[in-house]
This record gives structure tokens, C-alpha cells and sequence, in this order.
């Protein structure tokens, strides 16, 4: 369990912070940055769901924040799990997020173009959060390739999914596609 009864600690004022290991980096580390990005993308996620409040994303996103959170720990390398074991997402939450892809693409027109971030103002903003998403993503792989560094295969998968459910449920939130703003290539030329 999680107890913050003192917010500042003064630890952190030399430029480095400290990970779930109790190790200390800097605050620019490669792993610093993998799971600070991946706290941006949650704290986007809670925008989008000012505006699926009451639709059938808001759960599964509500889900998803969790997941995040779960990934972030991952990350900070926290021994948070069952038995002191390292807190990390699973192949089931990355099976879970697939088949909720599968259900939401499956109304969905193919696309003919590709489409500009827009339509609706949960569409906008679910289209951040994806961008965000493929940020952390970069970051990871970079942390990854790293001599001495490693990130979990599961979470890697879940934060490449979750791009592509951030994509399809934008598409989603636009009236099952209906107002995406297609991509016209050179129309301003």
C-alpha cells in the first residue's frame, strides 16, 4: 500500500530522484523519462475521459489509467507484486486490450486516408494521449537497448497496444468514424 503523508522531501533537489528500488538517478535518466512520459500520457487519458464520461470508453479507459499506472511501476522498477516481486503488467491485460481494439474496430468503415486528429473533442484528445503513447514507446525501446537496462516484454506489448486501441477508439468516439477528418494529400498546394 501506497502512503504519501509528506509530498516534498528535498531529496530531489540535486537533479536525480529516486526509483521504486530505491537506486537514484537523474531526473533526464532514460528510465526517468519512460515512466515520466507514461504519467503524461495517464494525466491526458484523465482529459479524455472528461469527455467519454458516461459513454461506453469510459470504463476501459478507467481500466487502462490502472494498467498505466502498472507499467510505470514496472518501469521504477518497484517491488510492488505478489511476494515482493516486481510490479508489472501482464499477457492477459495485453490479450485484454486486443479484444477491445477487435470490438471497436469491428464497426468501424476501413480507412481510405489517413486521418487528421479531430472531429470530436474526446477524439482530439484521445488522439494526444496516442501520440504521448508513442513517445513513452520510443523511449522505452531506447531504455531497452541500453547496456545494463531492461524493460518487460509485457509491458512493452501493452504500450504498443494501447497506440493502436488510442487510435481505433478515437475513430470510435467520432461517431463510429462518421466525422474523421480525412487526410487530403496536397490539397493546399
Amino acid at each position: 500500500m501506497v502512503v504519501l503523508n509528506r509530498i516534498y522531501t528535498r531529496t530531489g533537489d540535486d537533479g536525480t530522484t529516486s526509483l521504486g528500488s530505491g537506486d537514484r538517478r537523474k531526473k533526464y535518466d532514460l528510465r526517468v523519462e519512460a515512466y515520466g512520459t507514461l504519467d503524461e500520457l495517464n494525466a491526458v487519458l484523465g482529459l479524455v475521459r472528461l469527455h467519454t464520461a458516461g459513454s461506453e470508453l469510459d470504463r476501459p479507459l478507467e481500466r487502462i489509467q490502472n494498467d498505466v499506472f502498472d507499467v510505470e511501476a514496472d518501469l521504477s522498477l518497484a517491488a510492488k507484486g505478489p511476494g515482493g516481486a516486481r510490479l508489472t503488467v501482464t499477457d492477459t491485460q495485453v490479450n485484454w486490450l486486443e479484444g477491445e481494439i477487435d470490438r471497436l474496430n469491428a464497426g468501424l468503415a476501413p480507412l481510405k486516408s489517413f486521418i487528421l486528429p479531430g472531429g470530436s473533442a474526446a477524439s482530439a484528445w484521445l488522439h494526444l494521449a496516442r501520440t504521448v503513447c508513442r513517445r513513452a514507446e520510443r523511449i522505452m525501446v531506447a531504455l531497452k537497448d541500453q547496456p545494463g537496462e531492461e524493460v518487460s516484454a509485457p509491458s512493452l506489448k501493452y504500450v504498443n497496444r494501447l497506440s493502436d486501441y488510442l487510435f481505433v477508439a478515437g475513430r470510435y468516439a467520432n461517431d463510429g468514424g462518421k466525422q474523421d477528418v480525412l487526410w487530403v494529400p496536397g490539397q493546399n498546394r
